[in-house]
């Protein structure tokens, strides 16, 4: 809406009053509507869009009190200013308790009379353009973003729309490539703190000088080089959502200062003294299991107690292999009209094929995989040909394979317990990665586990 061209309705019963404010208005280059009573002013609201009311208070019929409410009821977006004479102050300030936008005393200035009627248009500019934006942010943040239609997929929507509704932490534990950021911004943006900040970091990309100095800022003259003051994430994200991402990447020394702005909602910038509130709420991610971290000892438990509040665990995608076929018409779409190709369709056999693969990049491997297949593709669908699937990764000989029987026999089970084991280092002590190498369910690797008496955090 441009101000300049803003549809204006004057209603008054008196015609000198509604010529006056016709002239001083239209010469601002707002087009005029008159209504010489509140029925016919309803009437004409009815039919066209206002973008401001205009109107006395005491007229025969609707009067303005009763006009304002038949407004606010239809659109609360419309601004409405009355105006009523000079020692009738009451009946104003009861008109503004109604939702009036202001009011004007008669007699009245001119320039007071274009000075309240551009800030009621601005601020009616303003709550719609909010609006625009609030329903832009809601349709890109729905939960049927995060694609799938398996029970896992089902189950970690239902998770996040349960508590998307509170300020609880959350810690979410998933594969790289999932969609951890995915789910903290569905979270965050259908929250009560969806109008203020989403802030992410990486805690596992930057050295711990440059992390301490990018989450809480610093101060001037802090170290060579901090010319002036700079925010850090924690001070962009106040009100809002912090996202940290990796966390199981953290220092030991950032991971003390973690946990006291957790417990104190308090820190300090680097090189400063002043201490600072801080009100946001955090959302930790991590690929690693931090469980196996905390008994390890690189990894604080306080901090994992406080960070576990509401777990959310995201499968890999080995583990739904029934999402593919969504996640592929998914990426397809958006592929084929960004890069401006007829793409309807894949075949049966590259389907197949894409079935087949164990995905350790999960979603994110795949949506590349069917970018390439997009620019490859010569014609309206995907064949097996435009799929530059990675190669095959080298294998990797374990030395408990290199095994003869010998005449007295050997244990199957002490084979299969070496192998297990062999598979969890591999996998860097991930259950469903270790699972996946064996070609078996995480279920059946965790029952072998306790079999074998196999400790998951050795």
């Amino acid at each position: 809406m441009f101000i300049d061209k803003a549809r204006i309705l004057i209603v008054d019963d008196e015609k000198r009053m509604r010529r006056i404010l016709q002239i001083l208005l239209k010469s601002q280059g707002y087009e005029i509507k008159l209504a010489q009573d509140g029925d016919e002013a309803w009437g004409m609201f009815q039919q066209v869009p206002y973008d401001l009311v205009i109107t006395d208070l005491k007229m025969p019929g609707i009067d303005g009190m009763e006009l304002l409410g038949l407004i606010n009821k239809q659109n609360t977006d419309v601004p409405v200013i009355v105006i009523t004479a000079y020692g009738s102050v009451d009946s104003a300030v009861k008109a503004m308790k109604q939702g009036a936008y202001d009011y004007i005393t008669k007699p009245f200035e001119n320039e007071e009379i274009k000075i309240v009627v551009a800030k009621a248009l601005s601020f009616s500019s303003m709550k719609h353009e909010n609006r625009y934006l609030r329903e832009a942010v809601g349709a890109k943040h729905k939960y049927h973003y995060f694609i799938g239609d398996s029970p896992q997929v089902r189950k970690v929507r239902e998770l996040a729309a349960q508590v998307a509704r509170t300020s609880s932490t959350v810690l979410i534990q998933a594969e790289s490539g999932t969609g951890k950021e995915l789910i903290a911004r569905l979270i965050h943006f259908n929250s009560p703190r969806a109008a203020r900040p989403f802030v992410a970091f990486n805690c596992g990309t930057l050295p711990i000088n440059l992390l301490e100095s990018e989450l809480f800022g610093y101060e001037k003259g802090a170290f060579t080089g901090a010319y002036k003051r700079k925010q850090g994430r924690f001070d962009l994200a106040h009100t809002g959502t912090i996202f940290l991402d990796e966390v199981g990447d953290m220092s030991p020394e950032l991971q003390v200062k973690m946990l006291r702005v957790m417990e104190e909602k308090t820190f300090e910038r680097l090189g400063g003294t002043e201490t600072l509130q801080v009100d946001v709420r955090f959302i930790a991610a991590s690929n690693k299991d931090l469980r196996i971290l905390v008994q390890k000892g690189s990894f604080r438990q306080e901090l994992y107690y406080r960070l576990n509040i509401f777990p959310i665990y995201i499968p890999p995608l080995r583990e739904r292999r029934e999402d593919i076929p969504l996640l592929v018409k998914h990426f397809l779409a958006r592929f084929a009209g960004e890069i401006g190709k007829q793409i309807k369709s894949i075949s049966p056999e590259a389907m197949n094929l894409l079935m087949s693969q164990s995905w350790q990049g999960n979603v994110r491997e795949l949506q590349n995989c069917l970018e390439r297949a997009v620019i490859l593709c010569k014609n309206q669908m995907i064949e097996s040909r435009d799929l530059l699937l990675d190669q095959a990764r080298p294998s990797h000989a374990s030395p408990h394979m290199n095994v003869s029987i010998p005449a007295e026999g050997i244990s199957l089970q002490g084979v299969e317990r070496s192998l297990i084991i062999d598979a969890l280092s591999l996998a860097g002590g991930n259950q469903s990665r270790a699972a996946s190498l064996l070609k078996i369910t995480r279920n059946t690797l965790r029952y072998r586990m306790e079999k074998y008496g196999i400790n998951p955090n050795a």
